[in-house]
C-alpha cells in the first residue's frame, strides 16, 4: 500500500522548496496514478490554485513554483499524475506565462 504524503510536503516538493538551490523542481509525468507522488488538477482560474506554476526549459531555474519536466522518473524529484477531477487531486495548479507569478500557497 502506498504511503500518503501530507499535502504540505507534496506542495513543498513540487514547488521547489526541498530541491537544492541550483535546480528547478524536476517533475516526471506518469500515466499511472498509483506511481505518482501527487495527483494534480489543472484549473483555469488562478484563485482556485494551490500553486501557480511556470514551466521552464531549464533545469537550473531555482524559484518556487518553477517546474522542469524530465523524461526519466529516476531524474525527477516528484512524479505527478494529471487527473480530470478536482475532487481526486492532491494539488490544484494554474499555469502562468510569467515566471515572476510562480508561487505556492499552503
Amino acid at each position: 500500500m502506498r504511503k500518503e504524503l501530507p499535502k504540505f510536503l507534496i506542495v513543498a516538493i513540487l514547488s521547489g522548496f526541498l530541491v537544492s538551490s541550483v535546480s528547478a523542481a524536476q517533475i516526471f509525468i506518469t500515466n499511472y496514478s498509483s506511481e505518482a507522488n501527487a495527483k494534480v488538477f489543472v484549473t483555469k482560474y488562478q484563485s482556485e490554485a494551490n500553486c501557480i506554476v511556470y514551466e521552464t526549459q531549464y533545469s537550473s531555474d531555482s524559484e518556487p513554483g518553477v517546474w522542469f519536466y524530465t523524461k526519466y522518473k529516476s531524474n525527477a524529484r516528484a512524479a505527478i499524475y494529471y487527473t480530470q477531477y478536482k475532487s481526486d487531486a492532491d494539488l490544484i495548479v494554474y499555469f502562468t506565462k510569467y515566471k515572476s507569478d510562480a508561487r505556492c500557497r499552503y
